[in-house]
């Protein structure tokens, strides 16, 4: 048996309410002759008669009366169900899902997503703290923050700072007991700690500058981690180097808990971008996170104060 349409349904219900295939058709923008095919098709599927009919009126048989009470208020509940749908239409509500990185995304949304629900209070943030790449679209997330490097391709991608800056660093006692490298060749001879992407498995490479040509150097290490906050305390611990962007250590620098080398050596990154599908960016909720993550330059204000402190 085939499935009863919801449009058989609405046609149903208005033959029920007006008592006419003819005032019914009209009100519902179809043809008398595709209303009462419609009703037959239903009665037919069920083998059960819904109307009475003559040349002068259309009345509910016993049957009919019961299905019409029954669907009546199923009916009226789809309307509200629809209806509910026009608040994520016109305003922003629902659940905004978002990938970002660990450290550095804790420090974007340190400050935007208070901002935002504040603003948005019909809106719940659902944030995932992840440094690897994620498909938005598989793992159902509306938009997700990383490094433009990491921007997978057919993605729109917003910027939301300048480039960023990064230092290798250590503890003041690694240094006192491994000496400092002078050129980035040196660091064949250290320990480091490197990070391992977690989809790829490959080592984030160490990059340098000099005389305009970019180079990569392999170094020694011992410690491999997928979380660059673990990196920067097992470098405080004086456990090696690392090779971190300075807004994630900005306290260790200013404290003296790290301290940089090689930085004639070390080139900026692409900034920050918000990603996300072409087809989601029209949803209220995440055209309302684009506009204030982009508007003047706020987090890059912000993350000029974390650098600064």
């Amino acid at each position: 048996m085939k499935p009863v349409t919801l449009e058989s349904i609405r046609i149903f219900l208005a033959v029920a309410e007006a008592r006419s295939f003819t005032a019914a058709a009209i009100r519902l923008g179809v043809t008398p002759a595709a209303a009462s095919k419609a009703v037959k098709l239903l009665e037919a599927q069920h083998g059960v008669i819904v109307f009475v009919r003559n040349t002068r009126r259309v009345a509910l048989t016993e049957a009919g009366s019961v299905l019409y009470a029954s669907l009546l208020a199923a009916s009226s509940q789809i309307d509200d169900a629809f209806a509910a749908l026009t608040r994520f239409r016109d305003r922003p509500a629902g659940t905004l899902r978002l990938t970002v990185p660990r450290a550095l995304g804790a420090l974007v949304l340190r400050e935007l997503a208070p901002r935002f629900q504040r603003a948005y209070p019909d809106v719940s943030l659902d944030m995932s703290l992840d440094d690897g790449e994620v498909d938005l679209l598989e793992q159902g997330f509306d938009a997700g923050i990383r490094l433009g490097q990491s921007v997978a391709q057919g993605m729109v991608a917003v910027r939301l700072t300048g480039d960023l800056a990064w230092s290798v660093v250590a503890s003041p006692a690694y240094f006192a007991r491994a000496g400092r490298p002078r050129v980035p060749e040196d660091l064949v001879r250290h320990e480091t700690v490197r990070y391992r992407f977690h989809r790829s498995k490959a080592l984030a490479p160490w990059a340098f500058l000099r005389d305009g040509e970019r180079f990569q150097v392999e170094t020694g290490h011992k410690l491999v981690v997928n979380d660059t906050g673990l990196i920067a305390d097992f470098s405080r611990s004086g456990l090696g180097l690392a090779y971190l962007p300075d807004i994630e250590i900005a306290h260790d620098l200013a404290d003296g808990r790290l301290e940089r080398v090689l930085d004639a050596f070390i080139p900026k990154t692409s900034g920050l971008f918000l990603y996300f599908a072409a087809r989601t960016q029209s949803q209220p909720k995440l055209r309302a996170f684009i506009d204030m993550a982009t508007a003047d330059g706020l987090l890059s204000r912000s993350l000029a104060g974390s650098i600064g402190a």
